[in-house]
């Protein structure tokens, strides 16, 4: 049976992705800061929030106790910016891109040493784009592709195959913004992640209409600009 570590999985697109991966008969751990609906005998949960020294020290546990083939990160947040209260501002760039770096300093080392494993990284087309509103989220994401673009060059060679999924507006608590073009469902999110999970490609991006809308909406702001 296949071992995976799924963090941040206790709603949406991480909850949809732990229960079709425990249908094909996967054994999973998960982390998030909530409780789990999930109960299944080949699921266990674990509580710790990414910010706290507890997930780091919990990551570490399960490694020495687990061999993982596949380590999802899920967990993020977002909010439009606030000039009268900026406290939040740090805690988004902790929870979407410091936490995952942390994660996979901790399990990508044990994927090396036995030549095989997986590590996906859920990122978003925001990755790509400058913004006024939410510039904490923008530039989370931007770190958050940008390292997992050079891990998965780095690791290639090793056996190890990193992927970064780039999601447009998903129909979940995070697709925030009277705009959303495009909006995908949590189920149709999941087919895309079947995709990654078989051809595991360093870079992902769905729905691939959004691509050249991202690079219109850069050129218009770039004209803008001038």
């Amino acid at each position: 049976m296949k071992h995976a570590l799924m963090i941040g999985n206790s709603d949406g697109i991480g909850l949809a992705a732990t229960e079709r991966l425990l249908a094909d008969e996967w054994n999973i751990i998960g982390i998030s800061r909530s409780e789990s609906p999930i109960k299944n005998t080949n699921y266990q949960h674990c509580i710790a929030d990414i910010g706290d020294k507890k997930y780091t020290e919990l990551l570490d546990k399960l490694i020495l106790e687990h061999s993982f083939d596949l380590c999802i990160y899920f967990a993020g947040i977002g909010e439009l910016l606030d000039f009268k209260n900026m406290k939040n501002e740090p805690n988004i760039i902790d929870v979407n891109l410091t936490g995952m770096v942390k994660a996979a300093a901790a399990i990508i080392p044990t994927m090396v040493n036995r030549g095989k494993g997986h590590f996906i990284g859920i990122s978003s087309v925001a990755d790509d784009l400058l913004s006024a509103e939410a510039p904490s989220y923008n530039a989370s994401k931007a770190g958050f592709s940008n390292y997992l673009g050079g891990l998965a060059l780095a690791l290639k060679p090793k056996g190890v195959f990193v992927t970064n999924v780039r999601f447009g507006f998903v129909d979940t608590k995070m697709a925030k913004g009277d705009i959303r073009p495009f909006m995908m469902s949590v189920e149709k999110a999941i087919d895309h992640l079947q995709i990654c999970f078989k051809k595991k490609p360093a870079s992902y991006t769905a729905p691939r209409i959004i691509t050249p809308l991202v690079k219109l909406h850069k050129l218009m702001m770039k004209l803008r600009g001038k």
